[in-house]
């Protein structure tokens, strides 16, 4: 059995990771820290997990503890920026218990998604802490990247955008496009649990927005994903503020090349997607309320007078965040893909 512990296990992230871990049939046992919150139950920070979940958070973990355990998994759901600062200390201690080689981190911060340091430092605006690290971690998209996840130990679950652009990207595998504009709408809790001006769900319930128009942070992902699948296009992202808590619907629109059509696109979704078992196919628009609280990515294909669009639908906090980071988890240590995952949205949300 596994033995998982969350660090920054207050958080939304953490709360969904202690909702999809909490009935995973490899789970032992979950310790979680918060040091605000120490000696508190979980659910002090998450009231759904009440008499569900049971543990209290820790200031800090003594990793000698878990010496004697045969798996210990670590996810990280600290805030961007704080792991790459901590991972030094961190594998010093690992290494201390005799643990190093066995631990399976698993990090949802953007600190090790991006491999070039100029990349990272101009993606997030500052120096990395540990640029000597960024090239342990495999990034964690397993539909274009599932062969390089079974036994890796230090692995960068995507960004929420990432992961839903990256997927409908991906049946233009192998083409040039030229131009692809895409836009995605996200609710509130991709923010975290922190309210600020610009996302406190009570000002934006009644409102949609644009914000850090063509310079998100996750552009870098998106386009090493576009690399990495041979994509050829110049692509432009509008991230907006949508007035719902849980969500991401992305729209990526494309001239169609030469002799391609509506059927030849459905036929590159399927083929793509054909051994991807979270990736379901559409017919008509994706529906957030039809993923919301899942682990799964709805998409759907169009075609016609010359143009294409790709269109997707994930839980921010599941596929985006959580959910993935569990995907991830399962593929890294051979276990079935989809164990724990395979259960439905909340719809109607």
């Amino acid at each position: 059995m596994l033995s998982v512990v969350i660090l920054g296990a207050s958080g939304y992230g953490g709360g969904e990771l202690l909702r999809w871990l909490s009935t995973h049939p490899q789970v032992g046992s979950i310790r979680g820290t918060a040091r605000a919150l120490a000696g508190k139950p979980f659910w002090a920070a998450h009231p759904n997990l009440n008499g569900v979940v049971d543990g209290r958070f820790e200031e800090d973990i003594a990793w000698a503890e878990l010496a004697g355990e045969a798996q210990p998994v670590v996810f990280a759901a600290l805030p961007h920026g704080e792991l790459a600062q901590r991972l030094p200390g961190l594998e010093a201690a690992w290494a201390a218990a005799g643990i190093a080689d066995r631990v399976l981190l698993v990090d949802l911060s953007g600190d090790f998604r991006l491999k070039d340091p100029q990349v990272f430092a101009q993606a997030y605006g500052g120096a990395h802490p540990c640029p000597e690290h960024l090239a342990r971690f495999v990034y964690g998209l397993p539909e274009w990247n599932r062969a390089a996840l079974p036994g890796a130990r230090r692995v960068a679950s995507p960004g929420c955008f990432a992961t839903a652009l990256q997927l409908a990207l991906m049946p233009l595998r192998g083409l040039d496009v030229g131009f692809i504009a895409a836009s995605a709408a996200t609710g509130s809790s991709g923010s975290g649990a922190s309210p600020s001006a610009g996302t406190h769900h009570p000002l934006r319930a009644g409102d949609f927005r644009a914000y850090k128009v063509l310079s998100h942070q996750h552009l870098p992902e998106v386009r090493a994903g576009m690399a990495a699948c041979g994509i050829q296009g110049r692509l432009a992202f509008v991230p907006q503020s949508a007035p719902m808590v849980r969500g991401i619907f992305a729209s990526v629109q494309f001239a169609l090349p030469p002799g391609l059509d509506q059927a030849g696109l459905a036929a590159r979704a399927r083929e793509v997607f054909q051994d991807a078992p979270l990736v379901r196919l559409v017919p008509d628009s994706p529906r957030v309320g039809a993923v919301a609280g899942s682990a799964f990515a709805d998409l759907s294909v169009a075609a016609r007078d010359g143009s294409g669009v790709v269109l997707a639908a994930i839980d921010n906090l599941g596929k985006g965040m959580a959910a993935q980071a569990v995907q991830n988890m399962n593929l890294a240590l051979g276990l079935p893909e989809t164990l724990g995952l395979r259960i439905p949205g909340r719809y109607p949300g």
